[in-house]
């Protein structure tokens, strides 16, 4: 038996003998399937061809986890470090033994989540590395679930994880869409890692919300307007996607800013400009 992992988005999948004839997650329309078809890969075969798992430190106690090469998506884990225990976000689709003793280095792991079914990457495994940490998965995502194990626990609404770490459903991309709020972070005023549901723009002074990113679909402006105000809900000043990029300072205005603009566009309040 073989776990397989889509080469497309790097989601580890259930153990069997052949590989399935697709990744559900990439044939939904959020993602993409390449034009030759499905393809799939191994821990093994990944182990052989020489990838290497990359920790460093994007602020003290928030360490950005990565791979060389990339796997599937490409994502950007964060590694939130705070003294009562570890999250572990957006796990990548590949770990080994050093990368996790790596990672045990900042101390325990008391959870590993993703922001949606996109990011689920090799959650199990990490898990399983890490002395079997619950998996938290939104409820509203778990039909996305492509590994089943005891590991997995379901959550809705709110979960806190540890005081001043907590996970937030914020909907749009997903239903379950999640973002970690770190009270700690930007020196007290608060992170927010919002995976795929709040995208920071390359000037890191705007952000975008999109039903599928890669295929330009976009939310309604009624959608937006509740993803925006159930993040507004929360105190934060910096906010950071699952590739690394972010808002440095002033992110709770910039949201706001955001999508407000977002909204007047998809509602059509310029279209004379058009």
């Amino acid at each position: 038996m073989t776990l397989w992992i889509c080469a497309t988005c790097g989601v580890e999948h259930a153990d069997t003998p052949q590989p399935l004839a697709e990744c559900i997650i990439c044939s939904d329309h959020r993602q993409w399937v390449p034009r030759d078809g499905q393809h799939w890969t191994t821990a093994s075969e990944f182990r052989d061809g020489g990838i290497r798992v990359r920790l460093s430190e994007v602020e003290p106690n928030l360490i950005g986890i990565t791979s060389e090469p990339n796997v599937g998506i490409g994502q950007q884990t964060m590694l939130v470090v705070t003294p009562a225990g570890n999250l572990l976000f957006d796990p990548i689709g590949y770990v080994d033994e050093d990368a996790a003793a790596r990672v045990l280095e900042y101390g325990p792991v008391i959870a590993v989540a993703a922001s949606h079914p996109h990011m689920y990457g090799a959650q199990v495994s990490w898990s399983h590395a890490l002395g079997n940490a619950p998996v938290y998965v939104n409820e509203a995502d778990a039909e996305w679930v492509r590994r089943e194990d005891p590991v997995i626990r379901l959550f809705s609404g709110t979960l806190e994880l540890a005081p001043g770490l907590a996970l937030h459903t914020l909907g749009g991309h997903f239903p379950g869409s999640t973002a970690a709020l770190w009270d700690a972070g930007a020196d007290g005023k608060g992170i927010l890692l919002a995976g795929d549901a709040i995208f920071p723009n390359p000037n890191g002074t705007s952000v975008s919300f999109m039903r599928s990113y890669p295929n330009l679909l976009p939310l309604s402006a009624a959608v937006v307007d509740r993803v925006a105000t159930k993040a507004l809900g929360l105190r934060f000043d910096r906010l950071f996607n699952n590739f690394g990029r972010g808002v440095p300072e002033d992110a709770h205005a910039v949201v706001r800013t955001s999508a407000d603009l977002y909204i007047e566009w998809v509602r059509g309040d310029h279209d004379d400009l058009t």
